[in-house]
């Protein structure tokens, strides 16, 4: 199919590839459908672009890369939902709010992106107030590993 994208122009992207959230982003709750694009020669930074419109798009990243501990328990009412049965079907993404100069970004730990990767079926959740929505990346501390 293709889709217009907010940064990278017209591009064509595999059905199968869609990522579909139930109840839409909290803010977008019209946006149900989402591809991740890969940032190109940066292997820690995606794209979570909606397929219908091409404004909304948010650069994402996993948390694990800037915040080794971050770690929660997800309710089994999601696992449910985005039928979750293994672990290694699970991919956690975060939202990243990019500021200049890059060392002021932050990343929202509050409300991570929850991925099955199987099943395709996403959420985002809200967890306790344990977390921020704006902490600093430290990305002097990013990995790829």
């Amino acid at each position: 199919m293709n889709i217009e994208t907010k940064y990278f122009g017209s591009m064509t992207v595999e059905e199968e590839k869609v990522i579909r959230f139930e109840k839409g982003l909290p803010g977008f709750q019209d946006e149900t459908d989402f591809v991740l694009i890969d940032f190109p020669d940066n292997p820690v930074f995606q794209i979570l672009q909606s397929t219908k419109t091409s404004p909304v798009a948010f650069v994402v990243a996993s948390p694990y890369h800037f915040h080794k501990a971050y770690a929660f328990d997800l309710d089994e009412s999601i696992k449910e939902a985005l039928e979750i049965t293994k672990a290694e079907h699970v991919n956690v993404l975060a939202i990243l709010t990019l500021r200049d100069p890059f060392a002021n970004s932050t990343i929202n730990l509050q409300a991570p992106l929850i991925i099955n990767g199987e099943s395709r079926k996403a959420q985002q959740i809200i967890l306790s107030d344990a977390y921020s929505s704006r902490t600093p990346l430290q990305a002097e501390k990013a990995s790829v590993e």
